[in-house]
Formats: structure tokens, sequence, C-alpha cells
């Protein structure tokens, strides 16, 4: 590493190499600006290495598994032999490699300096690794998050793991018991019964993915149902003890359930602690900074975006913070992001896509009798018979005397409908009318056309749809 000099003040220094971090690196040197990009493991961080491309990966090869399971009602004659975890392993993998290089050789273009090693403000625009200071006019934090676990549960990465240890098993499981019904948990289960374990979820709230609208919900449920994954609601943790075979879990209402493993997927929390942030004066709540609606921290010049602060924890948000925080510090006009705007997907089978906002938070913001919602069963899309995916794709307005008025929110449940939410995401975001989106043509067949009949049914001339 080259001796501290003029290489080391710089325009921007941003701590930390993932989503938001190489986002922000990119577009401010798009931008002309000098940056210094400090990353202790490999830029593309979570995201990219231990988080959304590799868990899709698992994913998509349980697709495969099923669809190798299921060939025989679409008539063809194929037989299921089994998991191949190495060569699951080698694809993920593959896959892995395959962005990071990209990822890597895009950062050289730019003219970023990447330094490895791991930093820590020691100032409020200094970052300092090892025995080396990079001082910068601006400095983004970007260090992402961690594997929440719960007080007293101690993770031990054989039988109490966290995703980051379920990514690299080199085994099926027989059997899992995943703590906690959200993206994380749901999707590991959806992977894991795919490659053919028994999984139980157990979740403490009263529904799976709770922060969904409760409809997609109660859908998500009755498809695991169907699938054969068992998942307990309302339940909550106790305790758990190893076992000669694995571990036994203890609920606080006396049950007690066995498996091979213990997934605990209660959440991420903010990687902050020991970085200097507090003593550099960057103001912080329960771990996360705290910043305004263009991501800056209450220290002049200092930004932070991504998982670090209390927004959504995805990947495509740390992104357009990023390049948000990029932009502002280039003088260039932002717009603030609308987080509700922000389409979310959890890659399970089958998958839950929604944007905007749920019926409960469009009633308390608007009232009951202000919002109206209706439902379009995918039993009437023929892409989805095809398909041979269950769901429905339900959205909610606003109405005024009855007349209906701008959407307010879209939420999808089936295969494949995390690629119907882009088209949901301009809705919202462009205050569309029911009838606007009514007279836009779909292609047939295609699950988009349902998108189409919701707001046909919503417009009040439905068309597939039984009264």
């Amino acid at each position: 590493m080259a001796a501290e000099g003029a290489g080391n003040n710089v325009d921007i220094v941003i701590l930390g190499g993932g989503s938001g971090g190489y986002a922000a690196a990119l577009r401010a040197a798009e931008l002309g600006k000098s940056v210094v990009l400090i990353e202790k493991d490999k830029v593309g961080g979570t995201c990219l290495h231990r988080g959304c491309i590799p868990t899709k990966a698992l994913l998509h090869a349980g697709e495969v598994a099923d669809a190798a399971r299921e060939s025989s009602q679409f008539g063809v004659n194929a037989t299921f032999d089994g998991i191949d975890m190495a060569g699951v392993h080698k694809y993920k993998d593959s896959v892995i490699s395959k962005n990071w290089k990209g990822l890597q050789g895009l950062i050289r273009s730019r003219g970023i300096t990447i330094v490895e090693g791991e930093g820590r403000l020691t100032g409020p625009k200094q970052v300092t690794v090892a025995d080396q200071t990079y001082t910068g006019a601006n400095v983004i934090l970007a260090t992402g998050s961690y594997s929440r676990t719960l007080p007293g549960l101690e993770l031990d990465g054989r039988r109490v793991i966290a995703s980051e240890h379920a990514l690299g098993l080199d085994h099926v499981p027989t059997s899992a018991i995943v703590l906690g019904g959200g993206v994380i948990g749901v999707e590991f289960a959806s992977a894991w019964k795919s490659f053919g374990a028994d999984v139980t979820i157990v979740e403490a709230l009263p529904h799976l993915v709770p922060l969904e609208d409760e409809a997609n919900s109660k859908m998500l449920e009755r498809a695991f149902r169907r699938r054969g994954i068992g998942f307990k609601l309302g339940a909550r943790f106790e305790r758990v003890e190893h076992t000669d075979s694995g571990v036994k879990v203890h609920l606080a209402d006396g049950q007690a359930l066995e498996a091979e493993l213990l997934l605990v997927a209660v959440g991420r929390g903010p990687t902050s602690a020991d970085l200097g942030y507090e003593q550099a004066g960057v103001a912080m709540e329960r771990g996360f900074v705290t910043v305004d609606e263009y991501c800056r921290t209450s220290v002049e010049g200092v930004y932070a975006v991504g998982d670090l602060i209390p927004t959504l924890q995805l990947a495509h948000v740390g992104f357009a913070e990023g390049i948000l925080v990029a932009e502002h510090i280039a003088g260039l006009p932002v717009v603030p992001i609308d987080y509700a705007g922000v389409p979310r997907i959890t890659y399970s089978s089958p998958e839950v896509a929604s944007v905007g906002l749920t019926e409960a938070q469009a009633v308390e913001k608007f009232g009951a009798d202000q919002v109206k919602t209706v439902t379009y069963d995918l039993s009437g899309n023929g892409r989805s018979a095809i398909l041979n995916t269950k769901g429905a794709v339900k959205l909610v307005a606003e109405q005024s005397d009855g007349t209906v008025g701008r959407v307010l929110g879209v939420h999808i449940v089936g295969d494949r409908v995390g690629e119907l939410i882009a088209e949901a995401q301009l809705i919202y975001n462009w205050e569309a009318l029911p009838s606007e989106v009514a007279q836009l043509i779909h292609p047939h067949p295609t699950q988009s056309e349902a998108i189409g009949e919701a707001h046909l049914l919503l417009a009040g001339k439905p068309l597939h749809v039984h009264d």
C-alpha cells in the first residue's frame, strides 16, 4: 500500500463495499469524483457473497428439483435421483464468481481505488485502515449488517446456524427448524423442502412474512401447507438443547420440536459497533445510524446508506441510496426515496411480491371508507395455469364517494410473480388510476395479464372474473 500522501486525500471515502457502498462509488466516479472504497472482505458485500445471489441460486436449484419430481404432470418422463450438494455449490459459486469478477472490472474501469482491510472512522472526515488514514471531503458509511440471534441463543455454525452457515452446508439436512418466518426464514424453508428436508418454521407473530399484506401471508401459508412445510405461528422460542441427533427446541407454550439443525433467521442487525461512529459524533439509535431524507448523518459531510440505516434492508434500496448520496454530494438535484414505493419480493415457492401500502396501512392512513380493494385470482390467468401455480393479485386503492382513485398498493402471490412487480412499481409511483392501467394491453398469454385484469376489475369492467 502506498505511503500516506495526496492519494489518501480524495473527494469521497466510502467505508464498505456492499450494495450501497459500491453503487455510491460507481456513480460518484462517473460524476468525476475521486473515490477510495474500503472493504475488509470482498466487494459486493453480503448480497453478492452471502445473501441475495447465493440464496436465490439455491432456490432455483430447488425449483429444478421440484420440476423433476413433478415432470409426469406435464407428460415428461423424468426421474429425480437426489441432490448433489457439491454440484449445487459449484453452480452457486460460479454465479457468484461471474458477478464478482464483473464488478471488480467495473470498479477498476472507473478509476476507483479499492483498499482491502478493516476501516474505522477516526475523525469526521477520515477513515483509518491499519497504519493508513484516508481523508475525504465527504465520507459515506456503508458497513452493512450481520445475522442477529436472540439473547442466550448462541450460534455454533453446525447445529445452531445462521443464513451464512446454511449457504455452506455440505449436505441436505434431514430435518430443520427455522426460527423466524420473515423473508430469510421462508426462503430457506422453501429451498430445503424442495431439496427433500422436513422443515418447520417457528414465528412469534401471527403470520408468515408478517410485514406483507395479510392476504399475501395467508396465501403463502396455504401454499406451504400444500407443500408439507410445517409452521407454528404466535409461537415464542424459549431455549434450545443439543441432542444426540441434533437439536431440541423448546417453545414458551411447553411444546418441543426436534430436528437435525436450527436455522436462526430473526433478522439482521446493523454492523456499527466499534467502528468509531459515536466517537466521531455520528448520531445513532439501537445500533443504526440515523439519517435525514438525503442519507445525511448528524455530522456534516458524513452520509450513511444500506442496512446500516433504519430504512429497508434490501440490496436494491442500498443501490438507490448510494446513487442518491453520490448525486447529492455532486450537487445534482435529487428526490428523496419513497420507501413505500420500493418493490419487495420473497423468492419462495410460491413467490410473494408487493409494492406500496398494505390494506391495513391504507386504512390506518386514509380511513376504511376511503379504501377499496379487489383480488384477482390467478386461476383466471392462462400462463399461471400453464405453470401450474396458484395465487392472486390484490390491489389497494383510494376511493371517494364511490369513485376509485389512485392505486396505493399491489400485492401478488404465485410462482415467478417477482418479475411482475416492476410494472406494479410504476403504477404506484406514477399514482396511476385503475382506468388508466385497464386500458393498457398486456401480452397474451403472460402472467402480466393478471395485473391488467386486476385493474379492469378495480375499474368496474371485469373480464375473466366470475360474479
